[in-house]
């Protein structure tokens, strides 16, 4: 059987499509037409064989095979461009000092951190987990090269690196029960969760309590989790054991959360630029 190969920008064309449900937008984002696109597209399901796009006047949706072919299609590419960059970009070099917030990307950080070592391993990695109020005094000594933390925490200069929803949470096999004084489960001042949660419920003229105040976000969780009490956390931190808190609660609207790059982009370093790089990229493949 002669083997069938699947071209690089066939399967990035393809994936365009899926992302957007349409050939003019995926055109517009890699640079070809609408037929352009619709050529890539017919070529890749006659190499395949297969149908991969349920085509209708009113919508664009992916068949089964085209379903299982996103898959391999994400992985082949993650691959290819891993490849491509860890033979072509600079060979940078050295130490890089990390502190992570650690809610960010709990379940994704790990895999990300190692993909990163294996891609540059000529950068030294030293990470430094924790909560943003005890990470941002270490970069402003100079004990860290770089922060990811909430906007909030930093007044200096940073950038916004994604967003996501604050959430009210209970333990999951918590009886919430609207009361007159609400039980919080917070992190010491300046946290930005606890000034968000006791401002708001003042405002909406509830009693509250912190009944525990936690070192970390992840004693936070365990103590929800108990049933300590409420507490605010974005979405990402929302962990097996957690809820987000019912409606009949009747508790204060959250804002959304930004979480930030803060270091000082202006200073030479090679390796913690192309570590900024690689994470906005990762994160990019998350939306």
């Amino acid at each position: 059987m002669i083997p069938i190969d699947l071209d690089i920008d066939m399967l990035r064309c393809f994936m365009e499509v899926a992302k957007t449900e349409s050939f003019t937008m995926a055109g517009k984002n890699i640079g070809l037409t609408q037929s352009g696109v619709s050529v890539k597209i017919r070529r890749l399901e006659e190499r395949l064989s297969a149908q991969i796009f349920n085509r209708t006047s009113k919508e664009l949706s992916l068949t089964l095979e085209g379903e299982v072919l996103l898959d391999y299609a994400k992985r082949i590419l993650s691959v290819h461009d891993e490849a491509v960059s860890r033979l072509t970009e600079p060979k940078a070099s050295g130490s890089l000092r990390i502190g992570l917030t650690d809610y960010f990307i709990p379940e994704l950080l790990p895999n990300l951190l190692s993909k990163f070592r294996k891609q540059y391993p000529n950068i030294h990695l030293e990470i430094q987990a924790g909560v943003g109020i005890d990470l941002i005094p270490l970069y402003e000594k100079g004990e860290l090269d770089l922060v990811v933390a909430g906007k909030d925490a930093y007044e200096g200069s940073c950038r916004v690196l994604t967003q996501e929803p604050l959430m009210w949470v209970v333990g999951k096999d918590t009886e919430a029960s609207l009361h007159d004084t609400v039980n919080l489960v917070l992190l010491p001042s300046p946290c930005f969760f606890r000034k968000i949660a006791t401002e708001l419920l003042e405002s909406a003229s509830r009693k509250w309590e912190v009944l525990f105040t936690g070192t970390s976000i992840a004693s936070v969780q365990a103590a929800v989790q108990a049933g300590m009490g409420l507490s605010i956390l974005p979405k990402g931190a929302l962990k097996d054991g957690l809820r987000k808190a019912p409606s009949h609660l009747e508790l204060p609207e959250l804002p959304m959360y930004s979480l930030a790059l803060i270091a000082d982009e202006q200073l030479e370093n090679d390796a913690r630029n192309v570590f900024i790089s690689y994470l906005e990229a990762e994160l990019d493949k998350l939306k």
